[in-house]
């Protein structure tokens, strides 16, 4: 379990089980906030994991992604971490909320899986989603941008208040009134995407959206389908309020996939971030300052 420190800031990490190694938590206050991660990534049902995850800060923004790739070993896990290393990499040179900032991370995110691409074999046909969120601490307001499937939640009085919308077969029929979104998460061509990094002949579907303010109490989810797909919006919700800390959520959210998964389901991948009201002592730093952390 994450340890609460206060105003103190601290990063660690640990290995509960082989199939969560990539799971690791880190804590990230200013002013009178504290801000907690904890990520979670298993391969599920099948014999490796194509997903990634990763944050960075410094004084004053927090950067976090989610990526899953597709086109098999040695394809899709690699677009997914071109992706992680373009947006963090390019985030920490010049951060920012603004839509041009953002738009440009993926952009920029897109050609470098492309230049990947072109190495031939395994790389050719790869590809990723992305879910990226950005929060500056020191305006306490928050933007995300994304790429295909891949979600990022808002979470607020233990409501939805805002969420991403797929770029997916599905959702166009959810859009036209073909489908409800209960319809679309089960619906067998679910997994058909419309946008995705490793677009060549054009450019990929990108989606920003506006600055929000975040508060405390607020919670923030970024996952890759195989947490959504299986669990749905109601699910998590209802193990949202059944946990009190980000690691008593990540736990359920685990346990609750593998539930209600198929065999040989996907991978899934969830970063939580919880922001949490201090107690207004004197901040005492311990993480390092401008560290990514890939996470995976």
């Amino acid at each position: 379990m994450p340890e609460k420190t206060g105003k103190k800031s601290t990063t660690s990490s640990s290995d509960k089980q082989p199939e969560r190694q990539h799971n690791n938590r880190s804590t990230r206050e200013a002013t009178l906030l504290e801000i907690e991660i904890v990520t979670l990534s298993r391969q599920g049902g099948r014999t490796y994991n194509e997903d990634v995850h990763g944050h960075w800060h410094d004084e004053r923004y927090v950067a976090c992604l989610v990526a899953d790739g597709a086109g098999g070993h040695g394809g899709g896990d690699v677009a997914a971490a071109t992706a992680r290393a373009s947006m963090l990499g390019g985030f920490s040179v010049a951060p920012g909320l603004d839509e041009a900032t953002l738009r440009g991370l993926v952009e920029q995110a897109n050609r470098d899986v492309v230049a990947r691409q072109a190495e031939g074999g395994k790389l050719a046909g790869m590809r990723s989603t992305i879910v990226f969120a950005a929060i500056d601490l020191e305006s306490q307001a928050l933007a995300w941008t994304h790429s295909g499937d891949s979600r990022a939640y808002l979470f607020r009085g233990g409501a939805i208040v805002a969420r991403t919308t797929d770029h997916s077969l599905v959702q166009q029929m959810v859009a036209g009134g073909m489908l409800d979104e209960e319809g679309a998460r089960l619906h067998p061509q679910r997994n058909m995407l419309l946008s995705a990094l490793g677009s060549i002949e054009e450019e990929p579907e990108i989606a920003v959206s506006q600055r929000m303010r975040l508060l405390p109490g607020d919670v923030l989810l970024l996952c890759s389908d195989g947490v959504w797909e299986p669990l749905g919006d109601e699910c998590l919700i209802d193990t949202l309020h059944a946990s009190r800390t980000p690691s008593q959520w990540t736990e359920l959210i685990d346990l609750q996939v593998q539930a209600n998964a198929k065999p040989g389901h996907d991978n899934y991948t969830a970063l939580t971030l919880w922001v949490i009201e201090d107690d207004g002592d004197d901040a005492t730093r311990l993480m390092p300052e401008n560290v990514a952390s890939p996470d995976s």
